[in-house]
């Protein structure tokens, strides 16, 4: 196996930017050399982040040109993620003040390389499962959710975890059933899908919760608190990154009252307050209402409620 720094970093800034192999790779080679793994992880966020700038500079971009068409936007999309992950070879300084935090947090010189070596895969993570998949929770189309792509029922030990999320969000998931006819178990499933079981929540810079566990997006009325993160938008079926700003309250109480306030007052869910009775009729329903983009939110919100059937 090689275990030298340097070609490990080359590789991974050579290594096509949407194959999904590319963090496991990563995560194996940080087992394997962890003094190297706080840097390519650090490496590879900056290329997560030079895309987000390039993603930028393009939607200041006009776009109406003769030539400019929803495939050439695919690919001029696919273009950026590829310029940004080898540009990271040389990077724009955030891996540079990424890895002096990491560093300190891990207390090198005299701490557990490891613990920086997480901390850096969990950020890395994070960026990644935030940007898993997005849908737009719609009053008009003005708001998103953020759909975790696989719930953590695996039997490998992350049953407690899905016990605590629901525990945690019982009371709250009761208040908003109680307010929009909706069964409380529902709700807790579509923040489960959302929020990915609570592991892909939507965090605030300094890593606190967000308690957004619906990623409803904060539109130009919203006058709350606000949180940006990296996120993915499916346009015509194809998932996009792209950097949206979000909600974020003080609680999960605030967040189940917003998720039923937005639900009874936009006319777009009426139908589905009105046959909210049965799992599928539920999450055909809100698919269809505009909640999300992604072309498979119903299955997989079924998929999450019938296991807590």
């Amino acid at each position: 196996m090689n275990s030298d720094p340097s070609r490990t970093a080359n590789d991974l800034s050579q290594r096509f930017a949407l194959d999904v192999q590319g963090f496991d790779s990563l995560r194996a080679q940080v087992n394997a050399s962890p003094q190297a793994g706080l840097k390519m992880a650090a490496q590879q966020f900056d290329a997560v982040f030079t895309q987000m700038m390039l993603k930028s500079m393009r939607d200041a971009t006009p776009s109406d040109g003769p030539f400019d068409s929803h495939d050439s936007a695919s690919f001029t999309s696919m273009l950026d993620q590829q310029l940004s992950q080898q540009m990271s070879s040389k990077g724009i300084g955030v891996a540079d003040a990424m890895l002096k935090q990491l560093m300190r947090n891990a207390g090198q010189g005299g701490g557990d390389a490891n613990a920086g070596n997480n901390a850096a895969l969990n950020a890395l993570a994070n960026a990644y499962s935030n940007s898993a998949a997005n849908g737009a929770l719609a009053a008009g189309k003005g708001y998103s959710a953020n759909s975790a792509l696989t719930p953590p029922l695996r039997g490998d030990g992350s049953s407690q975890k899905v016990d605590a999320f629901v525990d945690k969000l019982a009371a709250p998931a009761q208040a908003a059933s109680a307010a929009t006819g909706i069964p409380a178990r529902f709700i807790i499933g579509q923040a489960a899908l959302e929020s990915g079981w609570g592991k892909s929540e939507i965090r605030k810079t300094d890593g606190s919760s967000s308690h957004n566990v619906f990623g409803i997006k904060a539109t130009k009325d919203w006058t709350g608190k606000t949180v940006s993160t990296l996120t993915t938008e499916y346009v015509n079926g194809q998932p996009q990154r792209v950097v949206e700003k979000f909600r974020a309250y003080d609680s999960y109480e605030d967040a189940m009252t917003d998720y039923a306030n937005l639900l009874k007052a936009n006319p777009r869910y009426a139908q589905v307050l009105n046959s909210s009775h049965d799992v599928a009729g539920f999450a055909h329903g809100m698919q269809r209402a505009g909640y999300a983009t992604d072309p498979h939110y119903a299955k997989k919100l079924i998929s999450i409620m019938q296991k807590m059937a």
